[in-house]
């Protein structure tokens, strides 16, 4: 039998779905938020368009990889990122994408550059087809749920599951996300960015429309009141910094499923919206510098070297997980133990890594500043 609580869901309740909360409490939020906004957008307008495209495809990569990996999905990330370069014009080595990345792939790209478009009934069961691509196990793709058995969220083995949601049935979900569209689409000189946003991810959350797919996009909606909220493309890596809190999240979701009182949802979102933002800034610091030091010594490496680094950039500003060693350096480049040694050194001498440890605890460190 499963556990039910007594407590009524928030769209069973009289006032529904009109959500309250104190704005006094994260007033400072939103004013880091718009702070925090600007600084991202200058520092986007220093970019060079290759550049801006190579920020475009490891942010649009990093959301569609970890999105899909919040509900359990796990993505090929070179397919991901070899579908997005091609749809922004860019070479890339030949490569078969599976539907499910190129579908994540187009959604995300699409939300990047689209953020100003309205949100609708049509564009957002497009992005539903997009990231169902290959299912043979939903009823409905494309469109909203029809199943007449609740839509419920469980966990817990059969026989004694644990409901931590259930969404209003089937029958209301088209009248239910007329009133989403209408209040999504009025609210944007209403309400501040981080309210608006993690309001419209709650309410969306909770009428939970699709059969399965509502937390990409959801969050997807989110983006797009963050980047309206800041009158620029989205750019916010939401998804990429809920992932590192997946747990949290799902448990502070459950909670406000429960009231339509949504101050503490409210606080801990705009937490992780300004995280988020912090993120995309390091990425792009990362860009610009990565390039001007790239720039700086690339005359003076030979081929190796030069793989080498490209390939610890790869891992964007995060680095490269517990620095190179001797043996990284072989296994990349195919060289001699000696050579790398040399190679390695002069890489220090140039200024483009730096050395820590000794023998055979020593690691190299890209030195981008």
């Amino acid at each position: 039998m499963r556990n039910i609580s007594l407590t009524t869901w928030n769209w069973q309740q009289p006032d529904w779905p009109h959500f309250t909360y104190e704005a006094r409490r994260f007033e400072s939020q939103e004013a880091s938020f718009m702070k925090q906004g600007g600084t991202l957008i200058g520092a986007f307008k220093h970019l060079q368009p290759i550049q801006e495209n190579e920020l475009l495809a490891e942010t649009a990569t990093s959301e569609a990889m970890t999105t899909s990996a919040i509900e359990g999905e796990v993505l090929d990330r070179q397919s991901v990122r070899s579908s997005i370069l091609r749809q922004l014009g860019i070479e890339t080595e030949p490569r078969h994408v599976g539907p499910r990345e190129e579908g994540i792939a187009k959604m995300m790209l699409g939300l990047i550059l689209g953020s100003k478009v309205a949100l609708t009934q049509e564009r957002l069961c497009e992005w539903h087809e997009l990231i169902m691509k290959g299912r043979s196990d939903l009823q409905v793709i494309g469109g909203y749920r029809t199943h007449e058995e609740p839509m419920q969220i469980v966990s817990g083995p059969i026989g004694n599951e644990i409901v931590h949601f259930e969404a209003p049935p089937s029958a209301r979900v088209h009248l239910e996300m007329k009133r989403f569209f209408e209040w999504f689409n009025q609210s944007e000189r209403q309400l501040p960015p981080l309210a608006r946003s993690g309001i419209a991810h709650l309410h969306f959350e909770s009428i939970h429309p699709f059969e399965d797919g509502n937390g990409r996009i959801g969050r997807a909606i989110s983006e797009i009141a963050l980047a309206q909220g800041l009158g620029q493309r989205s750019l916010t890596m939401l998804a990429t910094e809920i992932e590192s809190r997946k747990k949290e999240y799902y448990a502070e979701l459950e909670r406000a499923s429960r009231t339509l009182e949504a101050t503490e949802w409210l606080e801990w979102f705009a937490d992780v919206v300004l995280a988020a933002q912090r993120r995309t800034i390091d990425w792009i610091e990362f860009v610009i510098a990565k390039t001007r030091m790239m720039d700086r010594v690339r005359d003076s490496i030979n081929e190796r070297q030069e793989k080498a680094l490209l390939r610890m950039l790869r891992e964007g500003p995060a680095g490269f997980a517990g620095g190179l060693s001797a043996g990284n350096y072989q296994a990349i480049t195919g060289t001699s133990p000696a050579t790398a040694r040399r190679d390695l050194l002069q890489l220090v001498n140039l200024g483009a890594l730096r050395k820590t440890g000794t023998r055979k605890g020593t690691r190299y460190w890209l030195k981008l500043h």
